[in-house]
C-alpha cells in the first residue's frame, strides 16, 4: 500500500473525528452508523433494561399449552388445563433505551441525499434505460392520502396518544396512553402505572416531546384499566367507537411506544373476538373478554389505542401471547390482546366518577379440576372453608343455580369453560339480566339471572 503524498493529511476512517474535535458519546436511544455501533456495542446487540425492572406478566388461553411467563402456573394452581404465556408490555421494560437500528439509520441516510437530487437521468451519458427522477422531488399529490388509509389515520391519532412514564421504589418504566376527554383525562392499562406505587412519579410524554405531570385519577385490576388526569391544554380527544360492532377480519391500527419509542404505528387485522385473556399476579389477577389482533402490539404499547378503519378507538392494547417455554418476552409474534372499548369506556367512567369500579358477579364457586365442556359449580362440601357453592341469596342462589350445576350457556352462546364464562361475566354491567343453560343430572335447565355488585373484601 502506497503511503498518503507529503504535507497532505491522510484520509480520515468514516465517521473519525476532525483533528481537535473529540469524538461523539453515544446517548442511549441515540441510533448510530454501524461500525460505530459493532465498535461499542459488541455487533450492535441491544442494551439490557434498567437493574430493577421487572418484565409484567400476560395471560392467554391455548388448550394444553404453559402461558409460561407468568410467576405462577394455572394448571398448578387450579388444577386443570394451563393457559398459553402472555407478557404485559408496561412498565418494567423500558426505561432506558439504547439500541443501534442500523437499517432505520442508513435508510435515513439515503434517504437524505436522494431528496436533494434534481436531475432528469442516471447521468450516464446515454439515452434511454436510465431511471427518471422527477425534478420537484415528489409527484404532484404524492402527499395526499385518501381517507382511511393508515397514513391518514395515523396522521390525526398520534397527536392524542401518549407515553406513559413511570417512577417508583422499584425503578422506572413507560407504557402508553390516549386523550380521553377534553378535561385531561388519559386512559392506559392498570399494569403500567401500578409501579408508581405510593410515592412515585407518573408522567406523560406528548408526541412533539414536551411533558406533563399526571395524578392517578383511579386504577381497576379486575379489567386493567387506569385513568390519569393532565393540565388538558391543547388535547384534543380521540374518538371512540362501539366494540360491538367489531367484526374479525376488520382493519385497526394500533398506536403507541413500544420499547420507549413514541408515535409508532402498526397495522393489522381483528384476528378473533371474545379471546378469554387472563393475566397477573395470584390475588390480582385481570380478566378480559378480549380483542384479538395480528397488529404488531410489543412491550410498550400497552395502554395505547386500538383503532378503526375511522381512526375510532374500539380497544386498548394490553397483552401479548408468548410462545410456550420461552423465558423472556421476545416481542409481537403476531397474536396480541386488546380491552374492548365498551368495557374500557364504563370503567373509565366509574373511576372518573369515583375512582373506583364495580363488577358484577354470580354469586358461585366454580370448580377449576373440571375438563369437560362448560363451567361446574363445585359440588356441596368442597368449597374453601366449609362454605356453600352457591352464595346464600346470591345472583345465582335466586336464580336457582344448585351445586354441583354445570352452566353450558349463557345468552345463548355456548360456553366452553371456566375462564369464557368469567370473562363473559365480567363484560357485562351490574344490573344486567342474562340467560343460563345449565346441565343437572344429565338435563338442562333454563334460567335468568340477574347480576349483581361484588362486595370488595
Amino acid at each position: 500500500m502506497s503511503s498518503p503524498h507529503q504535507g497532505e493529511e491522510p484520509p480520515r476512517p468514516p465517521h473519525a473525528p476532525a483533528p481537535g474535535e473529540h469524538p461523539r458519546a453515544e446517548q442511549p436511544g441515540q441510533y448510530v452508523p454501524h461500525d460505530e455501533a459493532a465498535a461499542r456495542m459488541g455487533n450492535a446487540a441491544p442494551t439490557q433494561p434498567l437493574s430493577g425492572q421487572q418484565p409484567d406478566p400476560h395471560g392467554q388461553e391455548q388448550p394444553q399449552q404453559s402461558w409460561g411467563p407468568m410467576p405462577q402456573q394455572p394448571a398448578q394452581q387450579w388444577g386443570t388445563v394451563a393457559r398459553p404465556p402472555v407478557r404485559r408490555s408496561g412498565p418494567g421494560w423500558l426505561g432506558a433505551l439504547g439500541i443501534a437500528v442500523v437499517a432505520a439509520l442508513f435508510a435515513g441516510v439515503l434517504g437524505g441525499l436522494g431528496g436533494g437530487l434534481v436531475v432528469g437521468s442516471a447521468g450516464t451519458g446515454e439515452s434511454g434505460g436510465g431511471p427518471t427522477i422527477v425534478e420537484d422531488g415528489k409527484d404532484e399529490g404524492a402527499d395526499q392520502r385518501p381517507d382511511g388509509s393508515i397514513a391518514t389515520i395515523a396522521e390525526e391519532a398520534v397527536p392524542s396518544v401518549v407515553t406513559v412514564r413511570v417512577r417508583g421504589a422499584s425503578g422506572a418504566g413507560t407504557g402508553s396512553g390516549w386523550v380521553y376527554d377534553g378535561r385531561g383525562h388519559i386512559v392506559t392499562n392498570n399494569h403500567v402505572v401500578q409501579g408508581a406505587g405510593q410515592g412515585g412519579r407518573v408522567s406523560i410524554e406528548m408526541a412533539d416531546g414536551t411533558r406533563r405531570d399526571a395524578e392517578v385519577v383511579g386504577t381497576d385490576t379486575s379489567y386493567d384499566v387506569a385513568v390519569l388526569k393532565v393540565d388538558p391544554e391543547g388535547l384534543e380527544p380521540l374518538d371512540i367507537g362501539k366494540s360491538e360492532d367489531v367484526v374479525v377480519g376488520d382493519d385497526v391500527v394500533a398506536v403507541g411506544s413500544p420499547l420507549g419509542l413514541g408515535s409508532t404505528v402498526t397495522s393489522g387485522i381483528v384476528s378473533a373476538l371474545e379471546r378469554p385473556v387472563s393475566a397477573g399476579e395470584p390475588g390480582a389477577e385481570s380478566y378480559i373478554s378480549a380483542i384479538q389482533t395480528d397488529a404488531a402490539i410489543n412491550p410498550g404499547n400497552s395502554g395505547g389505542p386500538l383503532l378503526n378503519s375511522s381512526g375510532d378507538v374500539i380497544g386498548v392494547n394490553s397483552a401479548i401471547a408468548q410462545v410456550p417455554g420461552q423465558g423472556s418476552t421476545s416481542g409481537s409474534i403476531g397474536v396480541g390482546f386488546a380491552i374492548p372499548s365498551d368495557v374500557v369506556v364504563r370503567i373509565a367512567q366509574q373511576l372518573i366518577k369515583s375512582g373506583e369500579a364495580v363488577h358484577p358477579i354470580i354469586g358461585v364457586s366454580l370448580d377449576r379440576r373440571w375438563t369437560g365442556e362448560g363451567a361446574k359449580v363445585l359440588d356441596e362440601g368442597e368449597a374453601p372453608g366449609g362454605q356453600s357453592p352457591v352464595v346464600p341469596g346470591g345472583p345465582a342462589d335466586k336464580a336457582g343455580i344448585e351445586p354441583g350445576d354445570v352452566i353450558v350457556s349463557m345468552d345463548g352462546r355456548r360456553v366452553a369453560d371456566l375462564d369464557q364464562l368469567v370473562v363473559r361475566i365480567r363484560a357485562k354491567s351490574v344490573g344486567d339480566e342474562v340467560s343460563l343453560k345449565v346441565r343437572r343430572d344429565g338435563k338442562l335447565q333454563k334460567l335468568t339471572m340477574k347480576l349483581e355488585a361484588a362486595e370488595e373484601n
